[in-house]
């Protein structure tokens, strides 16, 4: 069999880049067993309630949907079982020092194949208050309009 190349995007969490003010992102690999990998090759999984925390020097993601792989026997996996992520310790060290400081937490933003292999996006976020998403949205409308205007004057000119 060939080996895959390119990235496969499975799910977004559009809905964290709407809460938080994202800081850093990191790639992460996670471990997963074969029906996991199988389910997130159809494309099936949500990063709705995920989340994900450093303990004992190692990172994990939580509360993460991939469910069961159809074709699967008695040993299909649990749908939002804890999952490992692969770091490296200094990319560890790094984000537990900025969780700790306080307000700051840490989201999956997508679960994608990179070159054959499941990785996931995490992010070192802050989370938004109430004014800052509504300015952010007032924000977007406003260049969406000008953009509007801008191409019927286009129109008009030509």
């Amino acid at each position: 069999m060939a080996k895959e190349r390119g990235e496969k995007i499975v799910a977004t969490n559009r809905r964290a880049r709407h809460d938080y003010l994202i800081e850093d992102t990191y790639e992460a690999g996670m471990v997963l067993s074969g029906t996991e990998v199988k389910s997130l090759r159809e494309g099936r999984a949500s990063l709705v309630d995920g989340y994900a925390f450093i303990d004992a020097g190692e990172a994990w993601l939580d509360s993460v949907h991939i469910p069961e792989y159809t074709e699967g026997t008695w040993n299909n996996h649990a749908p939002r079982r804890k999952r490992k992520l692969l770091l490296h310790k200094q990319q560890i060290v790094k984000i537990s020092h900025k969780t700790a400081q306080g307000g700051y937490t840490l989201v999956p933003l997508q679960i994608y194949f990179h070159d054959g292999r499941a990785k996931v996006e995490i992010a070192v976020a802050k989370g938004k208050r109430e004014f800052d998403k509504r300015q952010a949205l007032r924000e977007k409308t406003d260049k969406r309009e000008a953009e509007r205007a801008m191409r019927s004057r286009n129109r008009l000119g030509e």
